[in-house]
């Protein structure tokens, strides 16, 4: 057996990160000067050695530990003696090295079938040193074993070591059994000879480039630069998650087992580290059990529970049934139009329909909204009249009055039902954010007349957790609260979808409770196989955490615990895989879908099918850009594209200016203007004009207002030639809640479109000789009525011109192709009858223009 990286490992993620960790400790003890910082002592380090192994030349054999402490800049180090800084990194080693467990058990193995164990490692330590190091009751197995160092033998295992191996130990190459890790030294030379090998591998090449997004994404101002803490190293997280997916045979790219590493090497160690700060503020506190919130609660509580026993806390999670949706309605405490329009406006578009199931009311109930009931409430002007008229009458007032009292009232038997009220104290352990159904609980409780005040522990929570400290009530992040660290928090809410699927359990949402408290389940959305691939990524979070409580319980109370600093070390894991997802984590998750599971039954993808065309056209400012019902994740997006993804990967580590993605000179915009049916128009978005990896661009704007005739697209913000490959406008016409799709992407399209200051050139070219030179689209036309909201995109090339406007101007398209895209258009959008007149008003603005 090789001896490190097999039969003992360190808790740091490289071994040299331990020449960091030795620094901190020698200036506590007063024995490296201030000067000296982590990073210089390791460099100083990595340098002795090399020029330790030099001085011995090619043919000189191993040097030793002292050898290489010789060759530091001693006096530096003063009043400190050479043994005693030799001393001090075998104790640090001794500290951070830990015994492999499944090593350890073929150790026994093979001393109970009589098979002699022999140790062969390549080391600068010395015979004591290296007993030191192995002493450990773990390895009771070992005491005896032969022991060749390649510091005693004066070569390595890739220049002779085995030769010497085979004749001392008088065998031929087969009758020995090689184990280790590394691929030169372990493998390929020893099985050159003859001699059966083993390869341990440690890290593959897929956890090889997420250690490498971890390495780029870490917080140049964290512990060392990168996660490591002056005790514990990075805790052996990175040694345990590569044990993890070294333990399971899944080495394909297939959906379910990058599903499975995902979960093992990611939200494994994440949630882990959650759950073992949960347990233990749990324990520290005095309470016995905390209460998780479906659908998360399934997983959450058996991680709890997990990590309480194999700290020996007494501490039981328990998952209960509990919704935004059924806290919200519940926690209402009065009932008139501004209550219940806060309670609409919480919703994700909703339809009048939808609004009344929520609400218990059938359509006779309100006979002014029966031939309103497919309107989609996306306007203020409609929700201020639907909720009008659900509470301008003291009859609808008091059944909106018993339907509100009865949901809190069959909310309370569900809490009583699963013995959440047995207690005074009720503390729920949540993923957060904004911490809404712990905020809308409270005043339940509160109307209720309870004495029972939630608290709850989250992973994260964001600015709006401040309504909850404004409430008196008690609420704690383990990766960031009240939104800081800003860099954490921001990324698990910009893009809070992988994690929230990947925990939750494979039902529908909680809707209601029954008259004696039982959930009442939504329909389950998503594709059997985003089911298959929720559980593949549990699976591997399960496994992750069996790894780590193994070592926990094993270490009889010596394991470094999640609960403190190492949430540093696990943001990064964290925000590193939701800023930088690999193309096997974009296919796995694009294809996801998302369900709003508060008074609305929209889903969509995570990647949406809308944006699938846009990413060649965006550059990493793009995305920033998007709003979170455009992309639930941006980088999942960007990561679809291997240049897009490079792209952005090195604006997200200051590696290039924003600016570089933008065209020379002053910034320009894009913007959109609409003109209503009473005939005013209405300024609308703006959007930076950028240009990406292809000389592309991309803009997306939506607006809202009530009866909207068209809208006038100013698409470079700046005199240009601009080729204009699509535009799609998705519009909601006459409150349908469908959107419709509208959408322009051929010759005849644009040279069927009004112009405002600029000119069709033909093909899909368009001159702008103005900054609010546009494209007027007829929305209300094509969509057949008035609409209420627009979310307009195009994509384009743009040939910036000259702001003086002295540049030759390209000559318009001929009169008779103008012509003819106008009839065409016309005819699209009114058919025969409205393509004389649409005809005879061009002409006349062309002779008038002549």
């Amino acid at each position: 057996m090789d001896v490190f990286d097999t039969v003992l490992w360190r808790r740091v993620p490289r071994p040299t990160d331990v020449f960091a960790m030795l620094a901190a400790r020698l200036r506590a003890q007063g024995r490296c000067p201030t000067w000296v910082t982590d990073a210089s002592f390791r460099q100083m380090r990595i340098v002795a050695e090399r020029e330790a192994r030099a001085r011995r030349g090619p043919s000189g054999g191993e040097v030793s530990l002292f050898d290489i402490w010789r060759a530091m800049p001693l006096s530096v180090f003063e009043p400190a003696v050479l043994e005693e800084l030799v001393e001090a990194e075998v104790d640090l080693e001794r500290r951070l090295t830990v015994v492999d467990l499944d090593i350890a058990s073929t150790a026994a193995l093979a001393k109970k079938n009589d098979i002699p164990v022999v140790l062969v490692s390549d080391t600068y330590f010395t015979e004591d040193q290296l007993s030191y190091l192995l002493d450990r009751p773990q390895l009771e197995d070992l005491h005896g074993a032969r022991v060749f160092r390649s510091h005693q033998h004066g070569a390595d295992k890739a220049s002779g070591l085995w030769r010497i191996v085979l004749n001392d130990l008088q065998l031929s190459p087969e009758q020995l059994v090689h184990i280790g890790d590394n691929e030169v030294a372990d493998h390929s030379v020893p099985a050159k000879l003859g001699i059966r090998t083993v390869h341990y591998r440690r890290v593959d090449d897929g956890f090889a480039r997420v250690l490498e997004r971890e390495q780029e994404c870490v917080d140049p101002f964290g512990p060392f630069g990168a996660g490591l803490n002056a005790a514990s190293g990075d805790f052996g997280l990175t040694s345990l998650r590569a044990k993890t997916l070294q333990s399971c045979t899944r080495t394909t790219n297939s959906p379910i087992d990058v599903a499975w590493r995902y979960g093992a090497s990611v939200l494994g160690p994440v949630l882990t580290g959650f759950a073992e700060w949960v347990a233990h503020r749990a324990h520290t506190g005095g309470t016995p059990v905390v209460w998780c919130p479906m659908r998360e609660g399934e997983l959450l509580a058996r991680l709890v529970n997990d990590a309480a026993r194999a700290r020996g806390w007494a501490v039981e999670a328990k998952p209960i049934w509990l919704s935004r949706q059924v806290t919200s309605l519940a926690a209402l405490d009065r009932v008139d139009q501004e209550t219940i329009s806060g309670f609409v406006r919480r919703s994700y578009r909703p339809t009048v329909r939808h609004l009344l199931g929520l609400l218990r009311l059938r359509p006779g109930d309100v006979p002014c909204l029966a031939d309103q009931l497919d309107t989609l409430l996306d306007q203020e002007e409609i929700v201020d009249r639907v909720t009008l008229a659900l509470t301008e009458t003291p009859h609808l007032r008091n059944r909106l009055a018993v339907t509100v009292t009865g949901a809190r009232e069959r909310l309370l038997r569900a809490l009583r039902r699963s013995g959440a009220m047995e207690s005074p104290e009720l503390t729920l352990v949540d993923l957060g954010w904004g911490g809404t159904i712990q905020f809308q609980l409270a005043r339940a409780l509160r109307i209720a007349r309870t004495e029972i005040v939630p608290s709850g522990l989250y992973l994260a929570l964001d600015e709006r957790s401040a309504r909850l400290y404004q409430a008196g009530l008690r609420a704690e992040g383990y990766l960031g609260q009240s939104g800081h660290p800003s860099a954490v928090v921001t990324a698990c809410t910009r893009s809070p979808e992988v994690i929230e699927q990947c925990v939750n359990a494979v039902c529908g949402s909680l809707i209601d409770f029954t008259e004696d408290g039982c959930p009442v389940l939504g329909p389950g959305t998503g594709a059997p196989s985003q089911d298959v691939e929720r559980r593949a990524v549990q699976e591997g979070i399960l496994a992750f955490q069996q790894h780590w409580n193994r070592y926990v319980v094993e270490s009889q109370g010596d394991w470094p615990d999640l609960t403190g600093l190492a949430h540093h070390r696990l943001a990064n894991i964290l925000t590193s895989a939701l800023r930088s997802p690999t193309p096997e984590e974009a296919a796995l998750f694009g294809n996801w879908q998302h369900e709003d599971n508060f008074g609305s039954t929209v889903v969509t993808r995570i990647i949406p099918d809308d944006l699938v065309a846009a990413i060649p056209y965006l550059s990493p400012n793009d995305l920033e850009d998007l709003h979170m019902r455009d992309a639930f994740w941006p980088a999942l997006l960007a990561a679809s594209d291997t240049h897009l993804s490079a792209a952005a990967h090195a604006l997200a580590t200051g590696k290039v200016d924003p600016m570089m993605f933008d065209p020379s000179g002053d910034p320009f915009e894009s913007s959109l203007h609409v003109r209503t049916v009473d005939n005013q128009w209405h300024s609308g978005p703006r959007r930076r004009v950028r240009i990406n990896h292809n000389g592309l661009s991309f803009a997306r704007m939506k607006i809202d207002v009530p009866a909207i005739a068209e809208a006038a697209l100013a698409i470079p913000g700046r005199p240009a030639i601009v080729r204009i490959d699509w535009i799609e406008a998705t519009v909601i016409a006459d409150g349908n809640p469908v959107p419709q799709v509208l959408r322009w992407d051929e010759p005849e399209d644009f040279a069927g479109l009004a112009c405002s200051g600029c000119v069709w050139l033909g093909a899909k070219l368009v001159g702008f000789a103005a900054p609010r030179s546009a494209l007027v689209l007829p929305l209300a036309a094509r969509a057949g009525s008035p609409v209420s909201s627009a979310q307009v995109s195009v994509a384009f090339a743009m040939l910036p011109q000259s702001v003086s406007q002295l540049d030759p101007r390209m000559p318009a398209a001929p009169w008779l192709a103008r012509l003819s895209g106008r009839i065409w258009a016309e005819y699209r959008t009114r058919g025969v009858a409205g393509v004389a007149g649409g005809a005879a008003r061009l002409a006349a603005r062309q002779i008038a223009g002549r």
